[in-house]
């Protein structure tokens, strides 16, 4: 009996001394011990602590006011956009004064500047550059109703599309995506299917802008995600005034909705021109346009009020979105009050001579 307890006062040694060797506390009862040695549980998992109500509170907080930091500066940048500003030019008149980089109002009758700003100067244009794309697609009468595959160059990094590999579509609602949701993946796809190839078309683009007269105009890709597709206010005013003479470019620019379907797969996008979605302005014509280095951007051929005639009017460079079309409104307004002055004597002197005679131009800013 003596020596069998003797025994276990020795093992039970043994084993403080090897559990104090792996840094275990040595102050366990000789009954813990002979617990632990008998148990045969698994290793308790390591657990994340949860936030608790009062993290998230102060985490759904955070959000809050960021979120209703940025509503107020969009609010603030409403407000002043849609206020109308003016300035006295050289000869005292009172002229628009834009936020906008850059501007014009054209008259497409006689090519004459009514007013502009910056109007020459050679900016990005973003997504306006398109105009220019439905212009050299449709050049050889293609069949619309041709059916493609589009491929997975055409959507790879392509930020705006509503397309993905492998979709098959007809050229035709590739060029209302193009025009409509300013789909950058149906701008490359066209390119690609065209007779000119992808590389062929962008020289294309550059040979007829050339041919238009266009001196500020250079392309660098059919989609204008490329910085390097540059024109300036008074050669996009000339382009909308040219492809509005195609309807099957206009027809599609005036349009606010469009459906495609693709496989089972219905897609419906809508225009992102305001002024044809808000239908308050007579728009016979216009494109969007938007990347960091040009800003916002909107050339458009607008209708004179009671049938008056049409003025082309470009914005670059405004600071926000609303921004380009609140001052294409203002331009718009300020030009409608002065038509009856402007407009007038042209109509009365094609009547009587058959001779058109420039407008009164005011002094540009």
């Amino acid at each position: 009996m003596i020596r069998s307890r003797f025994c276990a006062t020795i093992r039970l040694i043994c084993c403080v001394v090897a559990v104090t060797a792996m840094g275990v506390p040595a102050v366990a009862s000789a009954a813990g011990l002979q617990s632990a040695a008998g148990s045969s549980s698994a290793p308790k998992k390591l657990t994340l602590k949860k936030p608790t109500a009062s993290a998230k509170a102060a985490a759904a907080r955070r959000r809050a006011r960021s979120a209703r930091a940025r509503a107020a500066v969009q609010a603030a940048a409403l407000r002043e956009a849609i206020e109308p500003r003016f300035k006295l030019d050289d000869a005292g008149s009172v002229v628009p004064d834009i936020r906008a980089e850059a501007a014009i109002i054209y008259n497409p009758e006689n090519g004459k500047v009514l007013w502009e700003s910056n109007s020459t100067s050679r900016r990005s244009i973003a997504s306006i550059t398109k105009v220019m794309t439905a212009t050299v697609f449709l050049e050889d009468q293609p069949d619309m109703t041709r059916e493609v595959v589009v491929q997975r160059a055409d959507v790879r990094a392509a930020s705006t599309t509503y397309l993905r590999a492998g979709y098959k579509i007809t050229t035709g609602d590739l060029l209302h995506l193009l025009l409509i949701a300013s789909d950058n993946a149906a701008a490359r796809v066209l390119a690609r299917v065209s007779p000119f190839g992808s590389v062929g078309f962008i020289d294309r683009m550059n040979a007829k802008a050339e041919e238009l007269g266009l001196e500020n105009t250079t392309y660098a890709d059919p989609s204008g995600l490329l910085a390097d597709n540059t024109s300036s206010a008074y050669d996009l005013a000339k382009l909308i005034t040219y492809v509005s003479g195609d309807e099957r470019i206009a027809s599609i620019m005036r349009t606010p909705y469009y459906t495609v379907n693709v496989g089972r797969k219905q897609i419906t996008v809508h225009s992102t021109n305001q002024l044809v979605m808000k239908g308050d302005v007579d728009v016979q014509a216009g494109k969007t346009g938007f990347i960091t280095k040009a800003g916002y951007c909107l050339a458009t051929l607008l209708r004179l009020p009671q049938g008056g005639p049409d003025v082309a009017v470009v914005i670059l460079g405004a600071k926000s979105n609303p921004g380009r079309f609140w001052e294409t409104r203002h331009l718009f307004n300020w030009i409608s009050t002065k038509a009856q002055d402007w407009f007038a004597p042209i109509e009365q002197s094609t009547a009587q001579t058959g001779i058109q005679t420039p407008a009164v131009v005011p002094a540009a800013n």
